[in-house]
């Protein structure tokens, strides 16, 4: 590599899961691809996500995750700009760390000071104004799915899933997040399996999902159901997918990319607005899990999803309009200005 040394600051664990690595590794990708030599700064929680899909990628040890520990560790690290994806983060901890270097942030929330040159924010709702008083005056802001961290296997397979959305029903992928937060992923498969008659399940979780281990004894005696745990295969699972239920998290862009119809399950308030977003655009159903009666929307919703050929098609085509799969790149080229702009 002859291009600007990256450095990548994310958090994971059981609360955030593992989605800031997964969209962060993304984008190291595509700025490699671009010449540029990326590492991540890897508390225990980072680094176990970074064995588990990419072994390859540089790390600079780190105590933990929180921010003291992160700064005492960006001390032994070398590099010219740096990326941060990690909600317990502010402007104070951006600007100490990033050592007067180029700063890009990825967020989705707009709840706090941030100290970005460049900010990133895939939110389908998200406007220039969320981030008024939150940014430095000359900050450029990237804005909406075109700029989602979409691994370009996606992208690769789009035309041809696209291609034929719509057709009956054969597989349906459940995908709730590798943290499976509050075992929602069992959950959620203990309802479909009396409901889906003999369409197959595709399940990815983590291998530390606390639904894997109820879940692994349930397909021992249920043929329909495969697991995939910590797979590398998200792409060609989500082409061969007929429908899917989902977590409106980094994973929605890649739905969306290749079309695939959906049910997304809200898991969080800070996923409320994309969700939102995406039913106001009739790109996806969305349930609440906290609401009172999800077991009865999700009921509806997945009787609709797999009754109604016509919807599957208008979800697949409103859907594939919001992101293309080509963010990574889009935030790779503008970051890389920004760094040779800067003399990096």
């Amino acid at each position: 590599m002859t291009g600007p040394r990256i450095l990548f600051v994310c958090d994971a664990g059981p609360t955030v899961g593992g989605g800031h690595v997964m969209r962060s590794l993304t984008l190291a990708r595509a700025l490699e691809a671009k010449d540029a030599s990326c590492s991540f700064l890897a508390a225990p929680a980072v680094a176990h996500v970074l064995a588990a899909f990419a072994p390859e990628m540089a790390q600079v040890p780190a105590l933990s995750g929180e921010p003291r520990d992160l700064a005492k560790a960006v001390e032994a690290a070398a590099f010219d700009a740096i990326v941060f994806d990690h909600y317990g983060l502010t402007e104070r901890e951006h600007r100490a760390m990033s050592q007067g270097w180029p700063v890009l942030v990825i967020d989705d929330l707009a709840d706090r000071p941030l100290g970005a040159d460049l900010l990133v924010d895939p939110g389908p709702a998200r406007r220039v104004g969320d981030y008024d008083g939150l940014l430095p005056d000359e900050a450029r802001l990237l804005l909406g799915p075109s700029y989602a961290a979409v691994r370009p296997e996606f992208a690769g397979l789009r035309e041809a899933a696209l291609a034929w959305r719509g057709e009956p029903v054969g597989r349906l992928l459940v995908s709730l997040g590798l943290t499976d937060l509050d075992g929602i992923t069992g959950r959620v498969v203990e309802r479909l399996r009396p409901r889906i008659g003999e369409i197959g399940l595709d399940i990815v979780l983590g291998a530390d999902a606390p639904s894997l281990p109820g879940l692994t004894k349930v397909a021992r005696r249920d043929a329909r159901l495969m697991l995939h745990v910590d797979t590398p295969h998200m792409a060609r699972l989500t082409a061969e997918a007929d429908v899917a239920v989902g977590a409106p998290g980094s994973s929605t862009w890649e739905r969306c990319t290749l079309g695939l119809p959906s049910v997304v399950v809200i898991l969080a308030d800070n996923q409320r607005p994309a969700a939102q977003a995406l039913a106001e655009r009739s790109a996806a159903l969305v349930v609440d899990a906290a609401a009172p009666d999800f077991e009865a929307s999700l009921d509806r919703a997945l009787r609709r999803l797999l009754t109604d050929a016509d919807l599957r098609k208008d979800l697949a085509a409103k859907s594939a309009e919001i992101c293309d799969g080509q963010g990574a790149s889009r935030v790779a080229e503008a970051f890389l200005t920004l760094i040779a702009a800067r003399g990096g």
